[in-house]
């Protein structure tokens, strides 16, 4: 299931930023007190009482003609709107309803999304009379807040989730495995998903960007269900011009989330760019399953050295997914397209696999006998045990008496031995370390 989406939107300078980076828990936006800084959408993960959700911090909504970004900022600001489930709506008790004030509660009564009003900047919160005439909005009560000291923020998030859709899988979906493809535009996923599905089911054009939203197309290959999630070429931020390209961002990452494998598509004819160790780093980042698919490989002049060229090329331009299997295609030809779904249910299996305690054990005190840790000052650094304590991604946990002293590329040394002894091709696996009270 996709993440809900909450977009904060308001006039200039009430604290939309500040906002965000109080519910992202890290200074992302940019935040100055000079309106109108922050002109894009900004996005991000966050999280309250076990929901997960996606934040938008949109730039201030601006009317004024004279202003040249106005036009652009408001387009920006509809789209998250249109985008979002829940709309937070900033508003600032020093200076009351302003006439801007009442034309964005305009629009956001047009939108018919539920909206939260945030009062935002408020010193005494037993003064109710700062915030009230919030209340002539028409858009329900206002929760009084202080977005730069984290006051009162629980309760925002409390009503905010409230108007989340509930949990629940399609139950139409749930046996069959989503594939998310993703890349750069121009790349070839469109062309991929109509050479699986043998027809001609989204245009395909070579010209950058014809794929606006996220296709759905399921389809059965050797008795299984699969859906191809089509999504819009992410192109870096300084290239995005067009507001409904720009939209189709978000689309694409939301795929990502709601899908159970990625395909990160690369142009053979091209260098692994800036965008695509980007879009690389996203699905890394959420955990996502991956395979690096290298289309377009028809076109490629060969010998015998150049596939294990394009290999080392890529893990270095990629080192942060070392673990993702490479597979040359062509869409065009359908050369080697099926090989990816084999693929598909391999990554699969290694995401969901399970090492029992004792094997675990037995492997890391090994690696800690040839490769022992460094020592910690006065007393030794330690590892007790471990144990896989979830799958999907497969997660470990470490028990030490010094935690905090053992060193990312101690634990790096310990991932290696780990995909080296049990596999987990394709799948990232994620490593915690914990502090053992018990033992010294």
């Amino acid at each position: 299931m996709a993440k809900p989406v909450v977009a904060i939107v308001g006039r200039p300078n009430v604290g939309k930023s500040t906002l965000f980076n109080r519910l992202v828990g890290r200074r992302k936006a940019i935040v100055e007190d000079i309106p109108g800084i922050t002109r894009d959408r900004i996005y991000d993960n966050s999280d309250w009482s076990g929901r997960d959700f996606v934040v938008i911090d949109t730039g201030g909504i601006r009317f004024q003609d004279e202003d040249i970004f106005a036009k652009e900022i408001k387009w920006q600001a509809q789209l998250a709107i249109d985008e979002a489930d829940v709309i937070i709506f900033v508003l600032d008790v020093k200076q009351g309803i302003t006439t801007e004030d009442a034309q964005v509660a305009a629009i956001l009564r047009k939108s018919n999304k539920p909206v939260v009003l945030a009062a935002n900047k408020v010193e005494n919160f037993d003064k109710q009379l700062e915030y009230y005439e919030f209340y002539n909005l028409g858009l329900g009560d206002p929760i009084p807040i202080s977005a730069m000291h984290g006051l009162n923020i629980n309760d925002l998030l409390d009503l905010v989730i409230t108007h989340f859709p509930p949990v629940k899988e399609d139950v139409d979906d749930e046996d069959k495995i989503k594939i998310a493809i993703v890349g750069k535009p121009n790349v070839g996923k469109s062309s991929l998903v109509n050479a699986f599905l043998g027809e001609e089911r989204v245009i395909v054009s070579d010209i950058p960007g014809t794929t606006r939203d996220a296709i759905d197309s399921p389809f059965t290959y050797d008795k299984k269900e699969y859906t191809l999630i089509d999504t819009a070429g992410i192109r870096r931020k300084a290239r995005i011009k067009e507001t409904t390209e720009r939209y189709s961002v978000i689309r694409a990452f939301k795929s990502i989330d709601r899908s159970d494998v990625c395909l990160i598509m690369l142009d053979a004819t091209e260098k692994v760019s800036e965008q695509d160790q980007r879009i690389a780093g996203y699905v890394h980042e959420q955990s996502k399953p991956s395979i690096i698919v290298v289309n377009k490989w028809d076109l490629v002049e060969k010998d015998g050295q150049t596939m294990q060229k394009y290999n080392q090329d890529i893990r270095e331009d990629l080192k942060f997914l070392a673990y993702a299997p490479i597979i040359y295609v062509s869409a065009l030809t359908k050369r080697r397209i099926f090989k990816i779904l084999e693929l598909v249910d391999f990554v699969l299996e290694e995401h969901y696999r399970r090492i029992s305690t004792s094997e675990l054990n037995r492997i890391i005190n090994e690696a800690m006998m040839i490769n022992p840790l460094p020592g910690g000052g006065s007393k030794s650094i330690k590892i007790f045990y471990s144990t896989q304590v979830k799958t999907a991604p497969p997660t470990f946990v470490f028990f030490s008496n010094q935690p905090n002293n053992i060193h990312f590329s101690y634990l790096r040394y310990l991932e290696n031995v780990l995909r080296q002894n049990f596999g987990f091709e394709g799948t990232p696996i994620r490593l915690l370390v914990r502090e053992n009270k018990d033992r010294t």
